[in-house]
Formats: C-alpha cells, structure tokens, sequence
C-alpha cells in the first residue's frame, strides 16, 4: 500500500494489525517522495504495532535516497520489527521520473544490490574520497527486486532473495517471466529454493462488474505507463502497444494510483481486465486459482485507497479461505 496524504499514520498502525491478525505474511509500503507520506514513517508505525508480519517498501531505488542512508533506515526497522525487515528495489520510476531523474541501469542495479550486501554485513566499502562502514549493521536483509523485464527478471535470479513480478495477472505472462528468473538462477549458480517470487496483483471484488473495473482503472494505467518501454513482451499484448504510449503520455506522477486521477480512462476496459482481476467473488478466485498454479511463492494485494479495511476483511475472511480449499 501507499500512504495517502489524507491516511493517518494511525490508521496504518490500525491497518497494520489487521493484516496480521488476518493471517498475511508480508506488508509492502510504496516509496514515492511527492504523492505519498514518508515511507519509512510508515513501515516503523507498522512494525510498531505488529509482531510477526514481514515489513519492506516495495520500492526504493537508488537515485532518490544513497544506499547508504536506506541501508541505515532499514536496520533502524529491523530493529524496531525485531528481525522482520525486508528491502525492496527497482530501478526507480515514479519516485525518480517525478523529479527529472532517469531510471537507473542494469550495472548500476547489479552495484547497488553487491553494495547493501556489504553494508548489511558491516564490511569496508571504497566510495570516491571515502571509506566508510556501517556501524549499524544487524544481519543480511533480504534483499528483493522489482522486475518485469527479461534483463531485471535474469538479475533477480542471479543475486537476489526475492522477485518483485511486476506486470499482470496473467499466467502466460507470469510464466514468460519466470523462464527469464530460471536463466538467472542458472547463471548464478543457484537453486529455485534460493529465491522468493513474489508476484503483485490488484483485485477489486464487486457483483457490480463495471463498479470493480473501474475501481482498478488506476494501477492498470500505472502499468501500461511502465510498458510503453518495453522492447519485449509477450507476444499476445502487443496489441495494446498505442494504450501504453497514450498512457505514457497523459500520466500524472502526482495522482499516481489515485483513483480521483484523470488519466485512468486512458486505457480500454479489455486491458484493464486482463492486467487485473476484477469482477464478482466467483470470478476473481477463479483468476486467482489460476494464478496459483504457476511457479510463484506468493501473492501480494496491491491495497486500494477507498475502504482498505474493508477489502482486506474481503481478502482475509472470504478470499483466502476459499484458496485454501481447493
């Protein structure tokens, strides 16, 4: 979830407790400096309040805060959460492209995760002019990397805890990513077991189906944004190609997942729903059911603004429960 400028810090506290006690593994916070509260404010707030739900921003990047000062943040969080902290990384998008900066690359990633590595393990490390060490360091912590690319899919593979899986909730376009994943664990050397694929999905339940697109108009046009630069894709999306430059084109950074956001009628209801799961109870679980049976360790909800209480009871108490039977 991301922090509003109109959420409490409370009520995440309150939102926090209630994930766990639902019985959730995992609490991601969204990093975007400009149209949200502090990220770290809100990860500590939660650790706080819980005792056992893994806790991590799902992303940071390296272009808005220097590793060294989120590797510190995030040790003050493993200490607070008593061990549960977790890192999220990507190469930066709407953080970074709301204050004119560019992406990082692949080397600069590849750097970047070989950085925290050391600083986690409070070992020297040369920077120009320094060197410096961090006196804070605790423990390795996990390490993950938001991806949806085949370069990005084949660096989490080959360096990190986890995968981010970004993109949609679809099989045939898991599964492509996932076979760029398995390249990247060959390349390093390592094992399926060695890494968490965690794949990001947004659901709106409504027996009203038109009410439960729109409800995930947002974070749909937030993804057609992202691949508007994709140099490859799945072959059976392509034909949305001129929805993601539209949607390139007409996106807000300051409304970014809004659901007031007037750029969201950018993309056609046929994208949305193939991007998203959306629909009547039915109809989501069958999605979801199909989800499961890729390759893939865990689902995360991207939790929407608009009642979040009552959509994680939606998840907790109906959604899951139903997973777990068949």
């Amino acid at each position: 979830m991301g922090v509003s400028p109109r959420e409490t810090f409370g009520r995440v506290g309150e939102i926090a407790r209630t994930t766990e006690e639902l019985g959730f593994e995992a609490l991601w916070f969204i990093d975007h400096q400009l149209g949200m509260k502090d990220v770290y404010t809100a990860m500590n707030v939660s650790a706080m309040a819980t005792e056992s739900i893994g806790i991590g921003c799902a992303v940071t990047n390296l272009r808005t805060r220097h590793p060294t000062v989120t590797a510190n943040a995030t040790t003050a969080l493993d200490e607070l959460s008593d061990g549960r902290a977790l890192l999220g990384l990507g190469a930066g998008w709407v953080a970074v492209h709301s204050i004119g900066e560019k992406p990082n690359r692949i080397g600069e990633l590849r750097e970047g995760i070989e950085l925290f590595r050391k600083l986690f393990a409070g070992d020297e490390i040369d920077f120009p002019g320094a060197r410096v060490r961090l006196a804070t360091s605790r423990r390795q912590i996990p390490i993950y990397l938001a991806v949806s690319q085949p370069r990005m899919l084949e660096l989490a593979g080959e360096l990190c805890d986890g995968a981010i899986l970004m993109g949609a909730a679809d099989p045939d376009f898991c599964n492509w990513q996932i076979e760029h994943i398995y390249r990247g664990l060959r390349k390093g050397g390592r094992r399926r077991e060695d890494i968490v694929i965690d794949l990001i999905v947004t659901m709106s339940i409504d027996e009203d189906t038109e009410q439960a697109v729109d409800d995930v108009r947002a974070w749909a046009t937030s993804q057609a944004a992202t691949f508007a630069a994709w140099k490859a894709m799945p072959p059976g999306w392509e034909r949305f190609r001129s929805e993601f430059k539209a949607a390139e084109d007409a996106y807000h950074f300051e409304e970014h997942l809004s659901l007031r956001a007037a750029h969201k009628k950018i993309v056609s209801k046929e994208f949305v729903r193939s991007v998203t799961i959306s629909g009547d109870r039915d109809h989501c679980l069958d999605r979801l059911l199909e989800l499961s049976a890729v390759d893939i360790d865990r689902i995360s909800f991207a939790l929407l603004s608009r009642g979040r209480l009552r959509r994680l009871e939606e998840l907790g108490e109906h959604v899951i429960p139903r997973l777990k039977t068949n």
